[in-house]
């Protein structure tokens, strides 16, 4: 176990940096992003009509946001199992759900004021970086399957 962990000493050590990437993304969002939503969907927003907001910098700040998490997830993903075809289609899919997420995002926006619930979730995919949890342990299983 020790002699694994010395060999991949630099993998391991862009694994912290992209883990502390994704932390000052969260610590920092305010500062970073345009989104009038954090503070709407800290408060009880069941019964709250939709902040103001600006179309255009909204999209940039949700569109930015979703690419540093992609950027750092992809280089995550990349650095533990250092495989093309495993970042090839995360690159697929992160681009895929890019467009379906922000194309969600912006129809309830516009076509369902009642829909606060469904807005946060949507939300939470375009602002979290929730696929590299759910890439991980698939793709290790995949490979540990793959070995057998």
């Amino acid at each position: 176990m020790l002699d694994n962990l010395k060999e991949n000493k630099l993998q391991i050590f862009i694994a912290v940096l992209v883990i502390m990437g994704f932390a000052l993304i969260r610590n920092f969002e305010t500062q970073l992003f345009y989104d009038p939503f954090l503070n709407y969907f800290k408060d009880d927003f069941t019964d709250l009509p939709f902040p103001k907001y600006d179309v255009l910098k909204l999209f940039f700040g949700l569109f930015f946001r979703y690419f540093l998490n992609s950027l750092l997830s992809l280089i995550l993903i990349y650095v533990l199992f250092q495989d093309r075809d495993i970042f090839q289609f995360s690159l697929f899919v992160y681009v895929f759900f890019l467009v379906l997420l922000l194309t969600a995002f912006f129809i309830i926006l516009g076509f369902f004021p009642d829909a606060g619930w469904l807005l946060f979730y949507v939300r939470r995919f375009i602002i979290q970086p929730i696929l590299v949890l759910l890439f991980i342990p698939g793709f290790y299983y995949q490979l540990q399957k793959s070995k057998k």
